[in-house]
């Protein structure tokens, strides 16, 4: 059971999700500002028994107060900006996570997975990346924690060791690689939510066209490597018999559910005119509740139920992202506060980046973006922080989705290598190694070719579009 310092920071931030819908929907800025009030409390409770990596970025959000209060006159507003940027980005993870928490406690999810993890050789890693792309349209990085769960447990009944290794590494980079090309498109992502947010003039209907190029070029890639670059064992493994049963049928539950959601989504958007990201922020919870109300009842009804497992999901859930809320909250809070500081210094003293090529400029996202991960920079943080920072799409005289297409890409490529980021925590976790081995040293060359194939998509849809 988590602490009742975190318990109670659960429920404020579950309250700040149900502040911030009506936002979306334009009902004016006093809810923003009462998320934005949870959201603060919720991190003040955490913070209670937050590790000092987390408190450090509490720590430097802090001082970038102190600074635009000493330094600008309009700091207040530009603190309630980032207040809302970070709540923002907390809604949509919170809205995310009710949907997981109500996903992984359906055997029938769990039987979807099993079947993709029980997949012959030949075709495993398709199957295990393709299935870490689903899962993670719903779960996040969950579908790691999940698959990446069942594929341990699928190798553990394996007596040779040398080939239980190389199995369950060529398992969990398939699955880790599908579940990061999800951040390239997915309106569920959170990678598409805030380069929406700072890509001026971009929409996620104009760009997810192509974008979804970019996932099939990283899972395409994948596929080609893992079947390059077979490990060599000592002794020939064993064979196994192919599943016999129908895809469709097995996977049927997995596809319902995100056929429900993106259509949710996508009805809400269209006859509303919500953003996309308000209409996930809106049906996902809605969805997750049915889903509560349809799983078999608990003693006292499916009201009781319902009411039990909202309030679990606050308090125990999450309570248990205490750390990853912290994180999110402050990347987002001070890439936006910072950004508004350094814009005027970088106008004044620094390089003018409207004289470089546009083009360089957008291979460079391809890049900077998974590079800054190496060295502790969140993606949120990078992106929130940089971007602003260069000339708008129009003043570079390129197309908004050129630049979400780079930005996105980028971010795609730091899922797989970061190690400060969860997918690559995880996978170092279920594989038994260090986080920066499993993101460089089993994702290098991965990360090089999707790097070098992404920058060229980039500069190709620059031209054309």
């Amino acid at each position: 059971m988590p602490p009742r310092s975190a318990r109670i920071g659960g429920i404020l931030t579950a309250c700040a999700l149900l502040a911030m819908i009506p936002h979306q929907f334009g009902a004016g800025s006093g809810f923003a500002m009462a998320a934005d009030l949870l959201l603060v409390g919720a991190l003040a409770m955490f913070s209670l028994t937050a590790r000092a990596s987390r408190l450090a970025f509490v720590a430097v959000g802090l001082a970038l107060v102190a600074w635009a209060a000493a330094t600008r006159p309009d700091w207040a507003q530009a603190v309630l900006t980032a207040l809302t940027r970070g709540g923002f980005i907390i809604a949509l993870f919170t809205a995310l996570s009710a949907l997981r928490s109500a996903a992984v406690g359906s055997q029938d999810i769990l039987d979807c997975g099993r079947f993709l993890a029980r997949q012959p050789p030949g075709r495993r890693y398709l199957a295990l990346t393709v299935g870490g792309h689903l899962f993670g349209l719903i779960l996040l990085y969950g579908s790691i924690s999940l698959l990446g769960g069942l594929a341990a447990e699928s190798t553990a009944r394996e007596t040779n060791q040398e080939l239980r290794r190389h199995r369950l590494r060529r398992m969990l980079v398939a699955i880790q690689r599908g579940f990061a090309s999800t951040l390239c498109w997915s309106p569920m992502a959170l990678s598409m939510a805030v380069t929406m947010s700072v890509v001026q003039g971009a929409s996620w209907p104009a760009a997810v066209g192509l974008c979804l190029v970019s996932s099939v070029l990283m899972i395409g890639i994948g596929w080609a490597l893992d079947a390059l670059f077979k490990p060599q064992l000592s002794a020939p493994a064993p064979t196994r018999a192919a599943e016999t049963e129908s895809w469709l049928r097995r996977l049927r539950p997995l596809l319902v559910l995100l056929a429900i959601v993106v259509g949710g989504v996508f009805l809400l958007h269209l006859t509303t005119g919500v953003a996309v990201t308000g209409a996930v922020m809106t049906v996902v919870p809605l969805v997750a509740v049915a889903w509560t109300l349809i799983l078999p009842p608990m003693r006292g009804g499916r009201a009781a139920t319902l009411a039990a497992r909202v309030g679990q999901f606050a308090t125990r859930d999450l309570a248990g992202y205490s750390g990853e809320i912290i994180l999110l909250f402050m990347a987002g809070f001070i890439g936006s506060l910072g950004s508004w500081l350094l814009v005027p210094i970088m106008q004044a003293q620094g390089p003018d980046l409207a004289a470089l090529p546009p083009l360089l400029i957008l291979a460079a996202l391809v890049w900077v973006i998974p590079l800054t991960g190496q060295i502790g920079m969140n993606p949120i943080l990078a992106v929130s922080l940089l971007v602003p920072l260069l000339p708008s799409p129009a003043d570079l005289g390129v197309h908004p989705t050129a630049m979400v297409i780079a930005i996105t890409g980028g971010w795609a490529i730091s899922g797989n290598t970061s190690p400060f980021t969860a997918s690559v925590l995880l996978v170092g976790k279920l594989g038994g190694v260090e986080a920066r081995h499993a993101g460089t040293q089993w994702n290098g060359l991965y990360a090089l070719s999707t790097g070098a194939a992404l920058t060229l998509w980039v500069l190709l849809a620059a031209t054309l579009l």
